[in-house]
């Protein structure tokens, strides 16, 4: 039980950093950054 309340409490503040990243311009460059390098596709920097 107590495990099952500490993993949706994270999850519920996973969501809701992500949620906040996503309402700044600056949150959102940094998300489409970390989706480019997850994904092996990130600009190289000249």
């Amino acid at each position: 039980m107590k495990t099952n309340i500490r993993r949706s409490a994270l999850k519920a503040r996973r969501r809701h950093g992500f949620r906040r990243r996503m309402r700044t311009r600056g949150g959102r460059a940094v998300l489409s950054r970390h989706r480019a390098l997850s994904s092996g596709k990130a600009k190289k920097k000249s």
